[in-house]
């Protein structure tokens, strides 16, 4: 492809792995979205605690502290086989919340348990996929393709707003989880069709005989350093704790509560907030798939930035369509921000180590559990404005701290973040 030929979304489809990957991946989102939505609302309304609501979405993440493991392993065995047994094990465990809730021993308890256990492994998916992804496509398609492979989960999160909690109202949370268990089943067999890319895993400096846990400490240690110290990995990485911690808390855990007590709506005023958000997200992943030439280090901070301030209006405004309105408008800033890191490590990382540094950054999805906790306390407090806005400020003041301590790798356009 020529420089000069108009950039196509379908480009990536062209690569037969990724006509696999790509429904795969939008499946588990689906499963993800709707699932999510789900058991928020059965927390809420069961006990109708707005900590116990942000205790559960944190424990969806309690798996980040160990993603970089999970990356080092897809390194080794192959990060196509490691997502098939993940999938798998998501469809073990959502048929076991099927079966709880379709006897009749569905307990608000029993759906604690079950989702930290998903939560060990859940969080490293997008980080696997991702760095399969950079496996299978040429370089010159990577941003393209990480765009286009964003709508999977844009996707799904419009249609779990729009089904989840309707779904739940109308058919119970049991047969609900069929459809969850069946969507995990499928994506773990499309899997499957993929062709195992060609290994590019180097050999350790450790000699043959060091112990194993040696040897794998001595992996996942390097993997850790070196996305630490990468040209603009840092500041890639900063953000996306940051954003993690002060950001998504108000467009993912909190969104059932702001829907009931602040909008004082139902589920389906939830899945209208949601799926705004997601039409939003869906939006930006696109339009970065039609455009080429950026400079993508700078698209980091001006839509981090942005993001921000339509999250300063959203928590102040108590009208549905302004609200909805300012989700969307954060919702492209938010996928334009997160794309903007994605490609930034991934341009910059060794193949080798490719999956230990995706799952570093997912590592720092850390900051959303804890983000999640201290809002749920803060609500109690300082109420839910206050809360907000205390984020968002917080946010924009640390965002333009990581740009001017992180300028040079940021800015300057010969800087390898911005390489076109």
């Amino acid at each position: 492809m020529s420089t000069s030929a108009r950039p196509s979304a379908l480009a990536p489809f062209r690569i037969r792995n990724y006509r696999f990957q790509w429904p795969s991946d939008l499946l588990t989102s689906w499963a993800f979205e709707v699932e999510t939505l789900v058991l928020g609302w059965y927390i809420l309304v069961e006990t109708g605690s707005v900590l116990l609501l942000t205790v559960l979405a944190s424990l969806q993440f309690v798996g980040t502290l160990v993603a970089p493991v999970f990356g080092m392993i897809g390194d080794r065995m192959g990060h196509r086989d490691l997502l098939v047994a993940m999938r798998l094990a998501y469809t073990v465990l959502s048929s076991t919340i099927m079966v709880l809730a379709l006897t009749g021993h569905l307990s608000p308890l029993s759906v604690m348990i079950i989702v930290a256990i998903m939560g060990l492994i859940r969080p490293s998916d997008l980080g696997v996929r991702g760095a399969l992804l950079a496996e299978i496509m040429p370089a010159e398609q990577l941003v393209g393709a990480i765009s286009v492979a964003r709508t999977t989960q844009d996707s799904a999160r419009i249609a779990g707003a729009l089904t989840g909690a309707g779904l739940f109202a109308v058919l119970g949370i049991g047969l609900v989880y069929v459809a969850i268990a069946c969507l995990y089943l499928v994506a773990a067999l499309l899997m499957l069709c993929l062709t195992r890319p060609k290994k590019t895993l180097t050999t350790s400096d450790l000699p043959a005989n060091s112990h194993a846990i040696s040897r794998l400490f001595g992996d996942l240690k390097e993997g850790i350093v070196y996305a630490w110290n990468g040209p603009g990995m840092r500041a890639a990485l900063c953000v996306a704790f940051l954003a993690n911690l002060t950001a998504f808390p108000f467009t993912g855990g909190l969104l059932p509560y702001i829907a009931r007590e602040i909008f004082q709506t139902d589920q389906t005023g939830l899945g209208y907030l949601s799926a705004s958000f997601a039409v939003g997200s869906l939006t930006g992943s696109i339009t970065l798939s039609l455009v080429s030439g950026l400079r993508i280090a700078r698209l980091l901070i001006g839509a981090t930035l942005a993001w921000y301030a339509m999250l300063l209006v959203f928590v102040e405004v108590r009208t549905m369509p302004v609200a909805m309105a300012c989700l969307v408008l954060a919702g492209i800033a938010q996928s334009m921000s997160m794309i903007s890191a994605a490609v930034i490590l991934m341009r910059t990382a060794s193949a080798h180590l490719r999956g230990r540094v995706m799952g570093v950054r997912m590592m720092v999805i850390y900051g959303l559990p804890l983000g999640l906790l201290a809002a749920g306390s803060l609500i109690d407090v300082i109420g839910y404005s206050a809360t907000g806005s205390l984020y968002a400020a917080a946010g924009i003041i640390a965002m333009l701290a990581i740009a001017i301590r992180w300028r040079a790798d940021l800015w300057p356009v010969h800087a390898p973040a911005n390489a076109r």
